[in-house]
């Protein structure tokens, strides 16, 4: 099998499959397009039993779902919203709503939170496991994260399938992978580390199950 041609990072994001993918640009909180049809949860109701309660949303878009919830949490909450593009059309944010453009595999938090989302997010990364070890160490003690994620999305270098393998590593470091839906879910922080060494993203891997072009992200084991 060839080897497909691999992009480094900003050679992934400058991409016309990354740069201009217009994932959670409409998505709200509730509803038939939201984060709680999505996730399987309502993020305002998981957060509402907790005091100062704190949510990332890694991809974030527009971050309609996080001004939604902004506006019924309590004014000590703690509401980031990371995304390469940002909000398409800027709005002066809430005092609990922090958005970043920045880019979620270089981003770094300065604190835990109790919730973390990545709504098809990750099929957009080019580490995406190395993301996702990282966003276990941002994740609170008693704290909750959903990702959408595509095991046919994991190569390894050649080009051949490494779903299998991710998600048996995934799941022995403590995520629980729901195939149906596509989640990914971690309950508790902990700082893992997964036995994959990042090489490089294929962005014309075409599209996956949501039937939009995405990204293969290409490893060798370690």
């Amino acid at each position: 099998m060839p080897k497909p041609p691999l992009l480094s990072l900003p050679e992934l994001e400058r991409s016309s499959v990354v740069a201009n993918n217009t994932m959670n640009r409409e998505r709200g909180l509730v509803g038939v397009n939201s984060y709680a049809r999505e996730l399987g949860l309502d993020p305002l109701a998981w957060l509402g039993d907790r005091a100062a309660p704190s949510w990332l949303d890694l991809c974030s878009g527009e971050g309609r779902a996080l001004r939604e919830a902004a506006s019924a949490l309590p004014t000590d909450a703690v509401l980031t919203g990371v995304d390469l593009v940002g909000p398409l059309v800027p709005r002066p944010a809430p005092a609990t709503l922090e958005e970043i453009g920045a880019s979620v595999s270089s981003w770094t938090p300065g604190r835990t939170y109790d919730l973390i989302t990545c709504v098809h997010g990750l099929h957009y990364v080019g580490d995406q496991l190395g993301l996702l070890s990282r966003a276990a160490s941002w994740l609170a003690e008693d704290g909750l994260l959903i990702a959408h994620f595509d095991p046919d999305s994991v190569r390894w270098a050649d080009g051949s399938p490494a779903g299998r393998a991710a998600v048996t590593a995934l799941r022995t470091a403590g995520y629980e992978y729901r195939p149906r839906h596509h989640r990914l879910i971690l309950r508790g922080g902990r700082a893992l580390r997964l036995p994959f060494h990042y090489i490089g993203a294929d962005p014309d891997a075409g599209p996956n199950y949501t039937g939009q072009p995405a990204v293969s992200s290409h490893y060798e084991p370690c």
